[in-house]
Order: structure tokens, then sequence, then C-alpha cells
């Protein structure tokens, strides 16, 4: 962790990064304060997992990082490009063209092949596919003799596999995972998760996750902690057992 938050803004190699970050929702009796000033960095070719308890803000903080919430305050960086800064069509374009996503809904559009939907993006912008780029994507995430088929006629595991091709196609800064292995078996998530690992490894993305499980968190480069909408701990080479007996520590 960067202990100046100030810091963050002019590191170099932070893909993403949120300084003194707070979100409330509601106002007077019935305010919730979902992040109270959390600052954390995400660096670049990086595997970063977001943790803690129910209800703890992780999934808003991968939000506002994303830019698909707007904080209360503070800041939010996407490389060096301030997103506060930003109108509705910049705001679109960059999350477009910079940031890719994986949800635990696979979000396929059931009437397009897995080929289709994985060049949905790059289509909607107008843009060709690098076919080099998306023949290495599609090999990577074993999908090669699958492209011709409609979501229906894959298993949950592979169409989320055609989900993670889809946020890599486009050459994304930096990929954001809300629980995308919430709707998988062990297997199928071991499987979507190895892809996510390997797409650091060899294709140097950077990628942050939000999840509930140690398994998970396992695969990743670093955990942060949430509670309470605070930033409260971090982990370097976690394992799933590390990662269980922080977890515990919270529920204690």
């Amino acid at each position: 962790m960067i202990a100046n938050p100030l810091a963050l803004q002019a590191t170099p190699g932070v893909a993403a990064a949120v300084v003194d970050l707070t979100k409330t929702y509601g106002g007077g009796d019935t305010r919730v304060t979902a992040l109270d000033r959390v600052s954390v960095a995400f660096r670049e070719g990086e595997f970063t997992a977001i943790m803690g308890p129910s209800g703890c803000g992780k999934s808003t903080l991968m939000h506002c990082a994303a830019g698909l919430d707007t904080p209360t305050s503070g800041s939010v960086r996407i490389g060096t490009t301030e997103l506060g800064g930003l109108g509705d069509r910049q705001l679109t374009r960059l999350r477009r063209d910079r940031v890719g996503f994986i949800f635990q809904a696979f979000n396929l559009l059931p009437t397009l092949t897995a080929l289709e939907n994985i060049t949905l993006p790059l289509s909607l912008a107008g843009r060709t596919p690098d076919r080099q780029w998306l023949d290495r994507v599609v090999s990577m995430v074993g999908l090669s003799p699958r492209l011709d088929h409609r979501p229906a006629e894959l298993s949950g595991g592979q169409q989320q596999r055609v989900a993670v091709a889809r946020a890599l196609v486009a050459r994304p800064s930096i990929v954001f995972g809300d629980e995308p292995t919430g709707n998988l078996d062990s297997r199928a998530g071991g499987e979507v998760l190895g892809f996510l690992r390997g797409s650091v490894r060899e294709l140097g993305q950077t990628v942050v996750m939000v999840t509930h499980d140690p398994v998970a968190a396992g695969y990743a480069d670093r955990v942060v902690f949430l509670a309470d909408g605070r930033l409260v701990d971090e982990m370097a080479h976690p394992t799933p057992d590390r990662v269980l007996d922080v977890m515990k520590s919270f529920a204690g």
C-alpha cells in the first residue's frame, strides 16, 4: 500500500487509483456511508482481489473505480485521467476504450454467437478487431471450437469464458470483475480464474476482482480487505488459508 494517498496520483505503473474516496447514500437519519475515505492503487500487470464482509463496500469501490458510479467525494483515476473532470460522453468513451468488465451474470446477447458477443464492444465502437490479438485471446480461454455457438448452446463456464474474452479483446488498460465466478461450480470457476491469471501473466493485463471466495482470492497477486467502508488490511501472495484467517477475524 502506498502510504501517502496523494502519491497515488503521480505514481508510474498505476492502472487505476482512488484517493480519499467517499460514497454516501441518502441523507439525515437514513444516510449510509458505503465508502469512508478509501485510498488504494491498482498496479499495472497485477491481479488484485477486493474482499470483506457482506455490505462492506467492495462492489461500490469497484463501481466507482471503474467509472460506473460517481463518488460523493474524492478522486478516481484511470491511468493519468481524472474521471471527475469528464463529461458523460467522455466517460462513456473511456469505459468503452480503456476498461473491461466481467460480471457475475454473463450478460451475453442470446441471439449472437460466441464470436459476435466477444467482438460486440468493438463493433459498437466502429472498430475492427485485431485478428492476431483476437485469435490469441480466444485461444487462451479455450473457445476456438465454440465460436459459432450461441449462449444457450454453451455451459455456464463457457459463457463466462466468452465474457472474459469480450473484456480482453479491446486491450483495455484494466479489467474489473464483480464476483465473476459467483454463478459457476468450482471446476468452471477455477477455469475462469485460471484464464484471468493467465491474462495477467501472458498478456500483461491488469485485473481487479471483487470476490467473497478465499479460493478465488488465492489466484490474485494481492488482496485488499474492506470493513465498514474502510480499507483495513492488505495481503501480498495470498493463499486461501491465509485469506480465510483474515476473513474470520471480521466475524469475531
